[in-house]
């Protein structure tokens, strides 16, 4: 009996060691996570930037509403300061008129090591975009376009009395 609670203690042993061992030896994986926030006409967010490929940098993200600007820049780890804005005119890039009633939501996604994408969806006219941040070759950092696309078609107005294509059978309401 006194040879099995040995056997037992040198098991449990090696096994504190092995996961000692396996917990020492693994390099510690950096934490990782992005947040959206908003407050009335701002909504920001961040994301990795990739400035330079060794040292991964937090990008930061800022629509502002009232301007109709996406704004975005990083920060410089080794001076702790923010190196200038880039920004997008998104009543350009989107064809919004100006005052007009809009609904923007975005977000950012993993594209890759060290690199986010800004997922930008305006939902009034059901238009989607895909930029990302990185450096400018004359200094600070530059917005790049990926893509723009709607995610669902604009439905035109219709003149009183008339049914949308598709729908001629169903009858019309008299007022």
């Amino acid at each position: 009996m006194r040879t099995l609670g040995s056997i037992c203690l040198v098991a449990i042993g090696l096994s504190l060691g092995v996961v000692a061992t396996v917990f020492y030896l693994n390099p510690p994986r950096p934490a990782a996570a992005a947040s959206n926030d908003r407050y009335q006409d701002y909504i920001m967010t961040t994301g990795a930037v990739s400035v330079n490929p060794r040292v991964q940098t937090d990008g930061v993200w800022l629509l502002d509403y009232k301007a109709g600007k996406l704004l975005g820049t990083v920060i410089d780890r080794s001076q702790g300061k923010i190196i200038g804005w880039a920004e997008v005119d998104l009543t350009t890039e989107f064809g919004l008129q100006a005052k007009q009633d809009v609904h923007f939501m975005m977000t950012t996604g993993y594209i890759t090591q060290g690199q986010s994408a800004l997922y930008l969806a305006e939902t009034s006219t059901g238009q989607f975009g895909v930029y990302t941040m990185g450096p400018n070759p004359n200094g600070g950092v530059v917005i790049r376009r990926h893509d723009i696309t709607k995610f669902r078609q604009q439905v035109a107005a219709l003149p009183a009395g008339n049914v949308p294509p598709g729908n001629q059978n169903l009858p019309m309401m008299k007022p």
